[in-house]
């Protein structure tokens, strides 16, 4: 165990992003000077094991020579090409790049700044095809609650998140939405296969509530992320929500910014259900691993050529398709061939899933081990037998962040819809890690879990 890093202090100009953060956070965090696969290390030489590459983005890991060189010589030859003046090689190399990788159905894809940009440009993009082509009528979209989509207004409105609600009142209409089909905390009297069905069919029915003439479109994270703890549904929801889009023309997206590029041992996590795919995917993270600021959006042949053969889509952003981002993801994704990440995260995610299962066994605080590959989380709970939740003023989140600074982790987790649908973090190290690097997340995580387990105990009496 170590002494946690220095709390921040902050000047009076500048100081860095986390000024705008809550001067009431209790959890420090460090000043990190040095990062080097799937560890990093302060200012004063503490190392941390990065358990959840940041929020899953690092999926590489930290200090790629391979990467830094691949951004330097772009750098020295193309640094900037805007796309409304002039094409640039990179651009055309990796849009072919990950349409080879994400198959039939998704051969254009639109490059953004982020995640939520390529949501953003999917709703845009699918809007427009509508108006287009003869559907203005077309402008609702569906999401899920719990789910989160991103942080611009328009993502904040699909997202389903309670917290969310003060500042979108007044500002834009949220989306409308249908449960999740939630594996560890169904509705009352199902089982997670009735419920993912009943959920199946909830969407079916604000569908038709709507009217199916003006839905453009059903937003769904395959593998959730921070809003539902990597929930994972049965087979049968993917058939099912694919069965009920086709049947009233509603195009189905999957938004796989966090489960995307590779994370659940597959390049795309639909191709996990190939018998249920969508009809656009949207990616980030991963794909740019940190090094750079990329996001996709896959289209169809068929809808995006529709489009440029009259009025066309023009709706990108200033750093759209940068040589350099480009460049980047390039790299990337040779270094996903290189060391042949898809199979180490089906070999290490079977090993450390064993692992949290076992320390799931023998604690009395993690309730749920949940996800796919290496995307994966940790449910606390107050009371294990009865699935009860942390109480609404006492979230877990924040002491599990110190406990695990003091054992050398940077954990990943967040307090999401005033905690009513369970507590998580994060278990999704960099997609590199190796056997005896699993060994050694598990040996801090262990012991923060303990620490854990004694605040808990204090602080629910």
């Amino acid at each position: 165990m170590t002494s946690l890093p220095k709390m921040p202090t902050f000047p009076a100009i500048g100081g860095g992003q986390d000024v705008f953060y809550s001067r009431a956070d209790t959890v420090p965090r460090p000043l990190i000077a040095r990062a080097k696969g799937v560890m990093m290390w302060d200012e004063d030489g503490r190392d941390y094991l990065d358990m959840a590459s940041g929020p899953v983005v690092s999926n590489i890991g930290h200090g790629n020579e391979v990467v830094a060189e691949a951004m330097a010589a772009q750098a020295r030859t193309v640094d900037f090409a805007y796309m409304r003046h002039a094409r640039n090689q990179p651009n055309i190399d990796l849009t072919a790049r990950i349409a080879t990788l994400a198959g039939p159905g998704f051969e254009r894809v639109c490059l953004t700044s982020g995640g939520s940009e390529a949501n953003e440009c999917a709703l845009k993009f699918l809007r427009h095809h509508a108006v287009s082509t003869g559907e203005p009528q077309r402008h609702k979209v569906i999401s899920c609650y719990p789910s989160y989509h991103g942080g611009t207004f328009a993502t904040m409105a699909l997202s389903g998140d309670d917290d969310l609600a003060p500042m979108l009142d007044g500002m834009i209409a949220p989306s409308i939405k249908v449960p999740a089909p939630l594996s560890f905390r169904p509705a009352a009297n199902h089982t997670p296969a009735t419920y993912a069905r009943a959920c199946a069919e909830a969407l079916e029915a604000a569908i038709i509530e709507a009217d199916p003439k003006t839905v453009l479109a059903f937003f769904f994270e395959p593998v959730g992320g921070l809003a539902t703890g990597c929930n994972v549904p049965p087979p049968e929801y993917f058939r099912a929500i694919r069965d009920v889009c086709t049947r009233h023309g509603v195009a189905l997206v999957f938004d796989e910014i966090l489960c995307g590029t590779g994370r659940t041992g597959k390049f795309l996590a639909a191709h996990n259900w190939p018998d249920a795919l969508p009809d656009i995917v949207v990616m980030a993270k991963g794909l740019g691993s940190g090094y750079a600021p990329l996001g996709a959006t896959l289209i169809p042949a068929r809808m995006a050529d529709r489009l440029s053969q009259g009025a066309g889509f023009g709706f990108f952003h200033t750093y759209s398709a940068n040589p350099i981002a480009c460049a980047t993801g390039l790299a990337v994704l040779d270094e996903y061939e290189r060391l042949d990440l898809l199979a180490n995260t089906r070999r290490m995610g079977s090993y450390l899933r064993q692992q949290l299962e076992e320390l799931k066994a023998s604690s009395p605080v993690i309730g749920d081990v949940r996800g796919l590959g290496l995307v994966m989380a940790l449910e606390l709970v107050a009371d294990k037998a009865t699935k009860a939740p942390f109480p609404p003023d006492r979230s877990p989140i924040e002491p599990f962040k110190l406990a695990g600074l003091r054992n050398g982790l940077l954990v990943y987790g967040r307090r999401t819809s005033k905690g009513r649908n369970g507590d998580w973090i994060m278990v999704s190290p960099p997609m590199i890690i190796a056997r005896t690097e699993c060994d050694e997340l598990m040996r801090r995580l262990t012991a923060a879990v303990r620490e854990f387990e004694a605040a808990a105990r204090l602080n629910l009496k």
